[in-house]
């Protein structure tokens, strides 16, 4: 299995911004579709997008789309998850989370065999 460390998390505003990276270590991500879930308080983790190892096929949960955007470095084994014009319902630990390499990524979790530890976003209204 490869590990996974996400970073980038922290405390904004409604209308702010920030990316979440995804590193790996251990085995090289270059092969392994990958994406991001989250969990907020009291509530099921959903998925929230998805890349594919190529970087041909993404997937964006509706409530985050057009807003938010998946990216790949393969050279450094990194994913990152741009997040735009955040709202308070954006609020959740954020998981990056490592699989197959499946042509489509997948929205289900248990499609994915790693996990990162996850990192906290809040946004204030």
């Amino acid at each position: 299995q490869v590990q996974l460390v996400e970073s980038g998390g922290g405390f904004v505003q409604a209308g702010g911004s920030l990316r979440l990276s995804c590193a790996a270590s251990g085995r090289s991500l270059r092969y392994s579709v990958v994406g991001w879930f989250r969990q907020a308080p009291g509530k099921e983790r959903e998925f929230v997008a998805a890349i594919s190892w190529s970087a041909l096929n993404t997937d964006y949960a509706d409530s985050v789309k057009g807003r938010f955007t998946i990216s790949r470095e393969n050279a450094n084994y990194t994913v990152y998850l741009q997040m735009n014009s955040l709202v308070p319902e954006d609020t959740a630990v954020y998981f990056c989370a490592a699989g197959p390499p499946y042509g489509v990524p997948p929205r289900t979790d248990a499609s994915y065999n790693s996990w990162g530890q996850g990192t906290q976003v809040t946004v204030s209204s």
